[in-house]
């Protein structure tokens, strides 16, 4: 069995990889903007889709006002893009946001803005993975009611992939993300010849009427309708999220790696702003609308929606306008996009685990995920982000518009703190500093991340305010546990580390004055005779081999066989009235203990090696049992001496090797 999850494995993940080979992993920048930006680029996908989901609840005229509130959408991303491109050349090791938080703020902001990286992290597979799966299902039907199990499906696909290394899945995602920017480009410039040429056709949903929801009637009018502006902005503001996996991949870039990172997140913020506004305007000049529940929200000619009707996604209704005519375009936009969508969360399976590693070695996360994998990959990392985001996926049914209210919060609050950790950052390299050149471009980047650490708070307090009871307060608690649960591993590992410090005398008692050795005996066979023999082998002070007297007549039995084999080892028994067999040997190597505290006492008890699972829960019990309770006996050492059975035969995994049951030990 061994052998064949071995082959399934190499069959999936590719031959593991030398340690040496990790320099031939770095990636040139036409690989690195698919694999680090491919979430921000992609969410021009379902941003404009939130936008104009909000604001539809005003009513038709509300919506008009979507480029604007995209124009603000933009702004935004092109002040965060200018602040990180001063970040990447600040601290390229790869800490990002946690990094410029941790030294300059201190653990506790830095452990604040690992949360909630990780939590959106997790929320960017499960939005984007529902997003994809909902265009799927408008370009293939048979999909629809099957959205859980195709995201589902969907994660594993790309959990494997990143399995088999960064390089290696970013050339198979590089297609499909340039295939994207070129089809949305191209909707973009046929939009807007036939604009201009008066031959643009109206969207499928523009003869449709918006029926406001209640207490709206009177538009964006009044507190009400600027708390609607200010939603309809946070929401549109998901496009932004993605920015920050640049600056924690930096490390995976090609040299110079800081001028290339702050060359990506340059091209990712030109690209997706281009592209931003370009799907608001020509959803504008179609006539989209898009609504949450077309049934209620939208009528035609008076009549309510049918219940089952399919309200196709924006860019899906804009392609299909765009190219009326020419069905292959449409259905290309639209599967393109759904892959887009899908391959966007492989911006957070890149930057999870990369962030995961780091705080694992800073001690806030556990070990395990500082360790690459065979394909120098953080397997573990990638493997835990899966996990969490089907659990999302299956919590909330691949719905995107329940999803969408838990995103961005966390990346906003690392945003913040980055922004004014960049702050403090110039504010100390200026006390020092006294080359006026130099000078002078510190107190740009200082200018540059001052206008980002303004903007992105405002956003932080709109996204807050807006999103809170619609989910939002989900993230934060979620952000608020995963916190106490770093700061609880950190002080695990310091208390741990304090305790096995050595001091000055360690080193000296670190030695016990003598080894007294127990093998534990049930019956007189080869698994006795051997650990007899490893016992012996090891020379220790002193050696005696220990019964428990459950059966009179074995036990007698057992002496019998003992003297007549004339074995060189003493034979203890240990009376059990009660028919216990821990609890004795617990209590005679305790009272061993007691008797010489320095000496050290090693338990060598005889054990079965089985092929079968089941065969585990015929043997072995009473020595996992005692072992379990030895193991917290201080000054104890716990020998297991393996007796392989001949079910073990070919499962050692080892080539070259032949089982010899009956072979000397």
């Amino acid at each position: 069995m061994s052998d064949i999850a071995d082959a399934a494995k190499r069959l999936l993940i590719g031959r593991p990889m030398r340690s040496e080979h990790l320099g031939h992993t770095l990636l040139p920048k036409r690989i690195a903007l698919p694999v680090f930006a491919s979430d921000a680029l992609s969410s021009v996908a379902y941003a404009p889709d939130e936008i104009l989901l909000t604001l539809a609840i005003a009513g038709i005229a509300a919506t008009t006002v979507s480029p604007w509130v995209g124009l603000a959408v933009v702004v935004v991303l092109l002040v965060v893009v200018s602040s990180y491109r001063q970040n990447v050349r600040a601290y390229p090791s790869g800490g990002g946001d946690y990094e410029v938080a941790t030294t300059n703020l201190g653990p506790a902001a830095g452990t604040g803005v690992a949360s909630a990286l990780l939590v959106d992290y997790v929320l960017t597979v499960a939005v984007s993975i529902s997003s994809g799966t909902q265009y799927a299902a408008s370009a293939l039907p048979f999909l629809r009611g099957h959205e859980v199990l195709v995201a589902i499906t969907l994660v594993v696909l790309l959990t494997v992939m990143n399995l088999r290394g960064v390089r290696e899945s970013g050339r198979f995602f590089a297609i499909p993300t340039y295939c994207f920017m070129f089809l949305i480009g191209l909707v973009g410039v046929v939009g807007a010849a036939r604009y201009f040429s008066g031959t643009l056709p109206m969207a499928e949903s523009a003869d449709f009427e918006l029926v406001p929801t209640e207490g709206f009637d009177q538009g964006l009018t009044g507190v009400a309708g600027a708390f609607l502006l200010a939603r309809a902005f946070a929401s549109g503001c998901a496009a932004l999220t993605g920015v920050e996996a640049i600056s924690n991949g930096v490390p995976a870039f090609k040299r110079p790696k800081s001028r290339n990172a702050a060359t990506t997140l340059a091209l990712l913020g030109t690209i997706s702003a281009t592209m931003m506004i370009t799907i608001l305007l020509l959803a504008q000049a179609t006539g989209v609308h898009y609504v949450e529940d077309p049934a209620s929200q939208m009528t035609s000619g008076g009549t309510p929606l049918p219940e089952d009707y399919n309200q196709h996604p924006v860019i899906s209704q804009l392609a299909e306008a765009v190219f009326q005519g020419f069905t292959p375009a449409f259905v290309a936009v639209s599967i393109v996009t759904g892959i887009i969508l899908v391959l966007a969360a492989n911006t957070a399976f890149n930057g999870f685990p990369v962030l995961g590693s780091i705080l694992a070695k800073d001690g806030y996360l556990p070990r395990q995920l500082h360790t690459r994998g065979d394909r120098l990959a953080f397997s573990n990392g990638i493997i835990t982000l899966a996990v969490a985001a089907i659990v999302l996926i299956v919590a909330f049914d691949a719905q995107v518009t329940r999803l969408i209210q838990l995103y961005i919060v966390g990346v906003f609050v690392s945003f913040t703190l980055s922004q004014l950790g960049m702050l403090r950052h110039w504010t100390r390299a200026l006390r020092t500093e006294p080359d006026p050149r130099e000078r002078s471009r510190m107190h740009r980047s200082r200018l540059v991340n001052g206008v980002g650490f303004a903007m992105t708070a405002t956003v932080l307090v709109i996204v807050l305010a807006t999103k809170f009871t619609h989910g939002a307060w989900i993230t934060i608690l979620a952000m608020g546990v995963l916190f106490v649960l770093m700061r609880g591993v950190r002080k695990h590992y310091e208390r741990v580390r304090d305790e096995l410090e050595l001091d000055d005398t360690s080193a000296a008692r670190a030695l016990p004055s003598r080894v007294h050795a127990i093998v534990l005996v049930s019956k007189i066979h080869k698994p006795t005779m051997r650990a007899l023999a490893y016992a012996r082998a090891s020379r220790p002070s002193m050696l005696e081999a220990v019964t428990v007297g459950v059966d009179p007549e074995e036990i007698d039995d057992l002496r019998s066989r003992w003297e007549a084999l004339d074995l060189p080892v003493p034979l203890r028994v240990l009376d059990s009235p009660f028919r216990e067999i821990t609890r004795p040997i617990l209590k005679y190597v305790r009272s061993v203990r007691r008797e010489s505290p320095r000496d050290l006492v090693v338990v060598y008890i005889p054990e079965y090696v089985v092929g079968h699972w089941w065969e585990q829960l015929l043997h072995n019990q009473s020595a996992l049992r005692l072992k379990g309770r030895l193991l917290f006996t201080p000054g104890v050492v716990v020998a297991s001496v393996p007796w392989q059975l001949s079910s073990t035969q070919g499962q050692t995994g080892l080539e070259g090797t032949s089982y010899t049951p009956h072979g000397r030990f």
